[in-house]
């Protein structure tokens, strides 16, 4: 039978989970187990139902070639949570701006936030890298993935993660640290997937044919085997029951503050920036037909920007009671961090050298561009944002929120989505995308989106700042927080058309990458200049 064996492992999973929502010591533990309950039960019907049984004259399945099944299936499963994400943002946005929307208890901004901010990192850009990391290792190396069927316990694993982390996020069950809210449970189980991750990697480039090792794999690995080390440490926690969802901290006070930053910053540093980089020293060589630009600098930017980047995290703490001597090592290693970034731009974008003309001519060449531009622009802001007497008015403002977002949706969003429209037509053997022009339409609904996202938010953030340390002269403050918070109102309204831009133009995506799947083409006239023009000899 194909699929036996994980079926048999899915069934008894299902049966554990049962056995946990009967013996639950908590009704937060026990809903939670009836929700992990119904999603293996599902998944062993489904694995039933499309089950195959060997015969004698059964063909054994080709094995020879690259196993891009897997890679369909990601690809898929990014432009989907994308979406998810895209549209809790706007929620939340909404949310703020009209608090009235906050539905109790489910549904109100405190639940909804980390349910966005997971969806769009982990299962938008997670599910990008798992896709584009197992596409890359193949080409970069000439050998198929390792380990059989291990890459769709990686990828099945990992929605199951998706789906665990969302709906306890919801019931409210949460460690309560930035990026890494799951509690023990459901982080034990992503340790296990990831341990699989990097042995499928690992062994793919182990087992390679091709001699040397790509750039784009070095940046692959760092991600992935960094965030492991992220992810144990900063997870590291007693559970109070096993058959309940509470747990504490291994770490209390200033270390546990420590710990969480230098876990998020890095979340932030190896899971948004390397991760990507991978996909950006694969994704743009090959779309402008161009070899990159300076494979020199590309090792120098891979080493310095890996030391440099994990001793940043305390730059997060500034004025709190972590000592004054590692809020100032986070702050210069942190401006130190601009230098290998900007040469990593410099690299993406000199990339094009010979090809300008496919910005005008190639809209997937224009949004790769965008995104690293964003790439610049976020890792110039960031060391500037590090800085103490910046840091004064800018920390705990919603200029925060706009430096996040203008690299999460302009960086992330952009360079995924680029890969995304150069993936699908190779993947399903299709001549071309349904839409170039609808390419256009989400480019610019995208870069608008995130331009006037970013652009409120700063505005926003910088009169937050100096509103909540006005002074009157007998040095009481002039504005209450609530008053602070009323004058954000429109800037929170602008924010969310923003948000709802950024939204419509990955539902445009989403058509679009449907049509082609399903071997549409749009009929559409050329875009201008992207064919040779012809003209009569002299």
């Amino acid at each position: 039978m194909r699929f036996g064996v994980e079926t048999v492992a899915v069934g008894i999973g299902a049966f554990l989970a049962l056995l946990g929502a009967a013996f639950a010591r908590d009704s937060q533990f026990e809903a939670h187990m009836w929700v992990l309950f119904f999603v293996l039960l599902v998944s062993v019907v489904v694995m039933l139902r499309t089950a195959t049984f060997k015969t004698a004259g059964t063909k054994q399945a080709d094995t020879s070639g690259y196993f891009d099944e897997v890679v369909k299936y990601g690809a898929v499963a990014t432009m989907f949570w994308g979406i998810v994400g895209f549209l809790v943002g706007v929620v939340v946005a909404a949310q703020l701006a009209f608090p009235d929307l906050n539905i109790e208890p489910w549904f109100n901004f405190g639940r909804m936030r980390p349910l966005h901010t997971s969806a769009v990192i982990f299962a938008f850009g997670g599910n990008a890298l798992l896709a584009t990391s197992f596409y890359v290792v193949q080409r970069t190396t000439r050998a198929r993935l390792w380990g059989g069927n291990a890459a769709w316990f990686v990828f099945w694993g990992y929605q199951l993660f998706i789906v665990m982390a969302a709906t306890g996020y919801l019931l409210g069950i949460t460690q309560s640290r930035e990026y890494a809210e799951p509690e023990w449970y459901v982080d034990l189980w992503l340790t296990v997937v990831w341990v699989v991750y990097l042995l499928v990697f690992l062994a793919t480039l182990i087992k390679r044919k091709e001699p040397h090792i790509y750039v784009a794999n070095w940046f692959y690995l760092a991600f992935i085997v960094t965030i492991a080390m992220l992810h144990v440490v900063n997870n590291l926690a007693v559970p109070v029951t096993f058959l309940g969802a509470k747990s504490y901290s291994a770490f209390a006070g200033v270390q546990d503050a420590l710990t969480q930053w230098w876990y998020g910053h890095n979340a932030v540093g190896f899971f948004l920036t390397a991760g990507f980089l991978g996909m950006m020293y694969y994704f743009i060589p090959k779309q402008v037909g161009r070899p990159v630009y300076s494979y020199r600098l590309s090792i120098i930017h891979f080493w310095s920007l890996i030391f440099l980047y994990i001793w940043a995290g305390p730059h997060h703490l500034h004025y709190t009671a972590l000592p004054d001597w590692a809020q100032t090592l986070g702050m210069v290693f942190s401006i130190m961090l601009w230098m290998p970034s900007w040469g990593g731009m410099i690299n993406g974008l000199m990339t094009l050298s010979g090809a300008w003309d496919k910005i005008r001519t190639d809209p997937i060449v224009r949004m790769m561009v965008i995104s690293v531009a964003f790439y610049g622009m976020s890792t110039f802001e960031g060391p500037v944002m590090s800085i103490k007497a910046v840091n004064s008015l800018s920390h705990y403002t919603d200029w925060t929120i706009g430096h996040v977002h203008s690299g999460a949706l302009g960086w992330v969003g952009m360079i995924s989505f680029g890969a995304i429209y150069y993936l699908v037509p190779k993947l399903w053997h299709r001549r071309r995308l349904y839409s170039l022009r609808l390419i256009n339409w989400h480019f610019w609904l995208a870069t608008l989106g995130i331009v006037v996202y970013a652009a409120v938010m700063w505005v926003a953030g910088i009169q937050q700042g100096l509103m909540w340390r006005e002074y009157d002269t007998q040095g009481f403050l002039v504005f209450s927080f609530a008053e602070s918070s009323a004058a954000m109102k429109p800037y929170y309204i602008l924010r969310l058309v923003g948000g709802f831009m950024y939204l419509a133009g990955g539902l445009v995506m989403g058509f679009n990458i449907v049509m082609t799947i399903l071997g549409r083409e749009r009929e559409e006239a050329p875009i201008p200049g992207s064919q040779p023009v012809t003209q009569p000899a002299e």
